[in-house]
């Protein structure tokens, strides 16, 4: 039984300190730590198990340092906000523990994702005998995975990929995110980029978009951004030629978007108010629903997937791999509607795989790069079964 560290108690945080408290026979004592302690204790009451509890400032390197001298932890499970990545990764490697989180780190006074700052400590990480697993939740995560999992298994080289990620619940707010304001808000309004014949190309916000019938939702339209793990895939899956994500949106959250960006509320640099610097889109935040208090009335189902093209035995050939998740049924379980569940389960698993030793290699990593299988086996066995089809 190996302890583990979990850092940050949102929506996500809930979900993988449930989810984490359900397998015993690999996390053996957990700490759930946050800034506001309160939300930690929250979370710990509705548990079958006792946990422990702690407050810790993740700006702070000094804070988690302190906190993992005192914890003792075998691995440390980062769901803050991805401001935070690169403290909590510097404090791991003054303790000696690994590390692993869901999204990657961005710079606060600048909406730009990339994973430059984070593979930049490969070298030390690899010195330090020390594992780090970028972007385990879902896409990324769960997305690279099921890409992987079909160049082990049903092709020879993979051309092409479409990742789908379609959200059909109802929270019945007029206005919410479904995980972090500003993290949401920030990613949402940057410009679209696709890789194609071996270069990057950039489309207005939103500007691209088409309708997909997704399986057990029905026809909706999607729209292309992009997402941190079309870098890595680039980078690590060989012979592709186009990949491209898309996500969907329904108008009336897009009106209200862009009305936001209309007025203002949508930036990031501070404004002058009453003697006092605000950033707006952190006032925003404030004043929108916490989204981990969505789950109670959430309904309908989440779809994500991947479409896949290329060859296999010199034949072309179409993969489509998806998973659905109900939002009511993730609030049954853990009291969290599906976005954080399906990146909440991907983050558990990944810790699991590390902590057993199936995935172990210094360095820092994306999940695309170790054997798929098992963890498909356990996406399956923990929440979130998978259906794969040819077409």
């Amino acid at each position: 039984m190996k302890r583990i560290l979990i850092i940050g108690a949102g929506g996500v945080g809930g979900v993988v300190v449930h989810k984490c408290a359900q397998v015993p026979e690999v996390f053996g004592e957990i700490c759930l730590a946050s800034r506001t302690v309160a939300k930690c204790d929250r979370l710990a009451a509705q548990l079958k198990r006792p946990i422990r509890t702690a407050a810790v400032d993740a700006d702070d390197p000094k804070q988690v340092v302190a906190l993992i001298r005192d914890f003792k932890p075998d691995l440390v499970l980062n769901v803050a906000l991805p401001y935070q990545d690169l403290s909590i990764m510097e404090a791991c490697l003054e303790t000696g523990v690994s590390y692993l989180d869901t999204a990657n780190y961005e710079p606060p006074n600048v909406a730009k994702f990339e994973y430059s700052w984070q593979w930049a400590y490969r070298a030390r990480y690899e010195k330090a005998n020390l594992m780090a697993l970028l972007g385990c939740g879902f896409d990324p995560g769960v997305s690279n995975i099921f890409i992987a999992y079909a160049l082990k298994h049903h092709f020879d080289v993979i051309h092409e990929v479409d990742i789908m990620d379609c959200n059909a619940g109802s929270h019945g707010k007029a206005f919410a995110t479904n995980f972090n304001p500003e993290i949401n808000i920030r990613e949402i309004t940057q410009r679209g980029r696709y890789f194609e014949n071996g270069a990057w190309k950039e489309t207005d916000p939103l500007s691209v978009h088409k309708t997909f019938d997704f399986p057990e939702i029905g026809p909706k339209e999607m729209y292309l951004m992009y997402h941190e793990e079309l870098e890595s895939l680039v980078k690590n899956i060989p012979g592709l030629k186009s990949i491209r994500f898309w996500m969907t949106f329904g108008q009336e959250y897009l009106t209200h978007l862009r009305v936001l960006q209309n007025v203002g509320m949508t930036r990031i640099d501070p404004v002058d108010y009453e003697g006092h610097q605000i950033v707006p889109l952190k006032f925003l935040k404030a004043v929108l629903p916490e989204p981990s208090s969505l789950g109670e009335k959430y309904t309908g189902k989440t779809n994500i997937g991947c479409m896949i093209k290329g060859v296999k035995d010199g034949k072309p050939r179409t993969y489509y791999v998806y998973n659905v998740c109900d939002h009511a049924e993730c609030y049954k379980e853990v009291k969290a509607q599906a976005i954080s569940y399906t990146t909440g389960v991907p983050a558990m698993i990944g810790a699991k795989l590390m902590l057993e030793g199936k995935w172990k290699k210094p360095g820092i990593w994306n999940t695309e790069q170790f054997d798929p299988d098992p963890f498909m086996a356990d996406l399956a066995r923990y929440g979130l079964p998978w259906v794969e089809t040819f077409l």
